[in-house]
């Protein structure tokens, strides 16, 4: 049963703790000398529970703030848990924009980078890294810093590794949300071929056509809390319902 789950989370949730600035010019600040900035915590995950089992596509739907990136940020890894525990069969990569990048590295130095924290060898990124430039259309600027690129290049790049180096475990924060149409239509062939059967997808989309034509499950989400997890066709009508 176990080399059949991908992902299981129990009770996990994550708070924020922000410092609400006032003393935003001189004035305030000399006669706010002896009152600090209060701090307020913001509750962004909830005590959430799910099951992923290995080679599923599942959905996350929520209105913005609801907490859908912060939970695949926690699944992830890429942020710790408060409360409860998370077990993640296999190697995980988050593509949303420049998560996991470094933007004081060039793309070339990224992709090695990156493929190696997916468990691939130097030889290995060798054999891969002229197909991950020319698929992310970067070959003139691969010996540029991240820092400089639009958006959508660094989302061209990071969806090139994804593909070529590959993962067990994907998350995709709103990929088909970012880059040109061109680059668009590249990522949806992609999602659509091979190179998608077998692995575990955890999709975030406000596009209920792209949820429900990919995902065999969703979760809905509200204020930080999962409010249903199962049915897809059931998540698209609660979130539905939640923008009227």
């Amino acid at each position: 049963m176990k080399n059949t789950i991908a992902i299981t989370a129990k009770n996990i949730s994550k708070t924020f703790h922000i410092t609400e600035d006032s003393h935003n010019t001189v004035k305030h600040r000399l006669f706010n000398i002896f009152n600090p900035p209060r701090q307020k915590m913001v509750e962004a995950i909830k005590m959430v529970s799910l099951e992923i089992r290995r080679g599923e596509c599942i959905g996350l739907l929520g209105r913005n703030g609801c907490g859908k990136s912060t939970l695949v940020k926690l699944l992830a890894g890429v942020f710790p848990s408060d409360t409860g525990y998370l077990t993640i069969n296999g190697s995980t990569m988050l593509m949303n924009i420049g998560v996991g990048m470094s933007h004081e590295l060039t793309a070339r130095e990224n992709i090695y980078v990156s493929s190696s924290l997916l468990g691939l060898k130097i030889k290995e990124v060798d054999a891969i890294f002229d197909e991950i430039v020319d698929f992310a259309e970067l070959r003139e600027f691969v010996d540029t810093k991240i820092k400089f690129f639009s958006s959508g290049m660094v989302a061209r790049l990071a969806f090139s590794i994804a593909v070529k180096a590959g993962a067990d475990i994907m998350f995709l924060d709103e990929i088909f949300a970012v880059g040109d149409m061109k680059f668009q239509e590249k990522a949806i062939k992609v999602f659509e071929s091979s190179w998608i059967q077998g692995k575990t997808v955890v999709l975030v989309s406000h596009s209920m056509d792209v949820i429900k034509k990919y995902c065999q499950r969703a979760g809905f989400m509200k204020n930080g809390e999962m409010k249903f997890f199962g049915d897809t066709d059931t998540a698209i009508q609660l979130y539905l319902e939640d923008n009227q």
